[in-house]
């Protein structure tokens, strides 16, 4: 459960993307049949306090919020630059 949780909180930190799916149905022939389904993709930014929460569980407590929004940012460039390598 703890690795749940520090999964969860590292995709806070750091933002995600999510889908959110709606159906609709209608019943033909006594059987239900789909309608529509609408398919709506959200971002999350990333969460500072998540990053902080995580900053801290590694050895960075103390420091300031400029020091933890630059660490932020070279996280955050780190891992577009592997999204980027997954993609090709």
């Amino acid at each position: 459960m703890e690795d749940e949780v520090m999964d969860a909180l590292k995709k806070c930190a750091v933002g995600f993307g999510t889908s959110e799916i709606v159906e609709e149905f209608s019943v033909e022939d006594g059987e239900l049949k789909l309608v529509k389904k609408k398919v709506t993709r959200k971002d999350i930014p990333p969460d500072i306090k998540a990053a902080k929460m995580l900053i801290g569980e590694f050895g960075f407590d103390g420091c300031s919020d400029e020091e933890l929004e630059a660490e932020r940012e070279r996280l955050m460039k780190i891992l577009k630059e592997e999204k980027d390598v997954d993609r090709r």
